[in-house]
């Protein structure tokens, strides 16, 4: 599987897209939004912005999600307040956005929400401009030197491909499963793990060569505090997903060698497991590294609802592999699991985030 080929939010506004399943997303930019303003702040604090000329930000894995534009109005609000408030400054600087994603991603919805923002009443002092740039953020995507800030949110759990899950003689070794598990032998938690910092290296020397000196990186990415990554608050959706696809094994609706050849190119990483990554790599600074546990105890989340959140993200894997003609059926299958697991309390009680700020090395 040609991940950057396949791999792309469900489009649209309908039931199943990512438009319409981004509440999450939208959660966690509100519960960030400090992290950023402080952030934008220290950049402008630190002349790294210069007030006379262009403000460069980039929301790397921005999809469909209206959280995009959250991001970019809490940039211009805290860049006007800090430029008229506190540096006296009789001008703001232009800002531009450089939203980018993977190219199978649904940019016509993009755009749309992008024009009301743009146009909007509150920014009709502002110049604002913006441009989508299709591709992986694990190579180069912009101009070096150019970058004042990124920010991305939870894009960086998706790897740049699938780590390579076969022994000597061909024959898989996460045999029934599609991610991690409690059953994956030592060499398949290694291999994801190995890729991942292979990927997250290559995220930050892309970006180190971008940005300009104190430039910011704000992450907002799944985490765990587990230091198994079989943990069930960061496998769930794989897990229900696997038993799913098991099931039609069983009913001879897919072939056991199509799952047995499918698994995902995702990882949550430990912080520990991160920050060993930014330290090795040597091009950013730690400044903030914080963790977020969200109780899911007492949400209402109906089981279409989750199955809905697994769907919008998944099923271009999913269809790619399997065939689009089996999809209905599958998520079908997950929703009956999910009302399942909902009785019996065996959905995840907390979700772990991370909220990461970078300084790049002068």
């Amino acid at each position: 599987m040609e991940v950057k080929e396949v791999l792309f939010m469900n489009k649209g506004e309908g039931e199943s897209s990512y438009f319409q399943n981004s509440s999450f997303s939208q959660f966690l930019a509100e519960k960030s939004k400090p992290v950023l303003e402080k952030a934008v702040q220290s950049l402008l604090k630190e002349n790294s912005v210069p007030l006379h000329n262009v403000f460069n930000v980039a929301d790397l894995g921005c999809a469909t999600s209206p959280t995009t534009f959250s991001v970019m109005a809490t940039v211009i609000d805290t860049t006007k307040n800090i430029a008229c408030n506190q540096l006296a400054a009789v001008v703001t600087p232009e800002f531009q956005f450089l939203l980018n994603d993977l190219p199978g991603n649904d940019f016509n919805t993009l755009f749309k929400g992008l024009s009301k923002f743009v146009n909007g009443e509150k920014r009709e002092d502002v110049s604002c401009f913006a441009m989508v740039v299709p591709g992986s953020f694990y190579g180069r995507l912009f101009p070096r030197n150019t970058l004042h800030l990124v920010h991305s949110s939870y894009s960086l759990c998706f790897l740049s491909k699938v780590p390579r899950l076969r022994d000597e003689a061909g024959s898989p070794l996460n045999k029934g499963k599609i991610y991690i598990s409690k059953k994956s032998p030592g060499e398949v938690r290694e291999a994801y793990l190995c890729r991942y910092q292979q990927d997250l290296c290559s995220f930050l020397k892309s970006r180190s060569e971008e940005m300009v000196a104190n430039g910011r990186v704000v992450l907002i990415l799944p985490g765990r505090e587990s230091t198994d990554p079989s943990s069930e608050d960061v496998c769930y959706q794989w897990e229900v997903l696997a038993e799913a696809i098991a099931s039609m094994v069983s009913q001879q609706l897919i072939d056991e060698d199509k799952l047995d050849l499918f698994d995902v190119p995702y990882y949550v990483p430990s912080l520990e497991e991160m920050k060993q990554v930014v330290d090795k790599e040597g091009s950013f600074e730690s400044e903030i590294m914080e963790t977020i546990a969200i109780d899911q105890r007492g949400n209402n989340t109906s089981a279409k609802e989750v199955t809905n959140s697994i769907r919008c993200f998944t099923e271009s894997m999913i269809s790619h592999h399997f065939g689009i003609n089996i999809t209905d059926i599958l998520y079908d299958k997950v929703t009956d699991l999910v009302i399942r697991h909902l009785a019996t309390q065996a959905v995840p009680s907390k979700l772990i985030s991370f909220i990461v700020v970078l300084k790049r090395k002068i």
